[in-house]
């Protein structure tokens, strides 16, 4: 059961990011004049999607809160590597993003980590 609180860290923490790489992507690009890009960046954080992905992230902190009172920092922190994996791949379903030998090899590398440290 304490590790719930790691699960819904990870959850709501990749929530947010895919959320908020859905909506700019919808938004366009940032304007290059000054006053555009303010009123871009207020249409933004008005947009219902980003203002759920804050409470996401809000939340996230919430429960890595929890997480902390359960486990070491130590222990629990490697976990959040598992981030990287999560958006890796629903980046490459969800947007099309590459999904190159590198990136794979790359977060190969953070699975191999996290599982020594989550050993020690």
């Amino acid at each position: 059961m304490n590790y719930l609180y790691i699960v819904m860290t990870i959850v709501l923490t990749v929530f947010g990011q895919l959320a908020i790489k859905m909506q700019v992507s919808k938004a366009g690009a940032l304007p290059a004049d000054a006053g555009d890009k303010l009123w871009f960046l207020i249409k933004l954080l008005l947009n219902p999607w980003i203002i759920a992905a804050f409470a996401a992230a809000f939340l996230a902190s919430v429960s890595w809160m929890g997480a902390m009172t359960k486990f070491q920092l130590s222990h629990a922190y490697p976990f959040m590597a598992l981030n990287f994996v999560i958006v890796l791949l629903l980046s490459a379903w969800m947007f099309n993003e590459p999904l190159s030998v590198t990136r794979i090899a790359g977060v190969a590398l953070i699975c191999i980590g996290t599982v020594v440290a989550a050993q020690g």
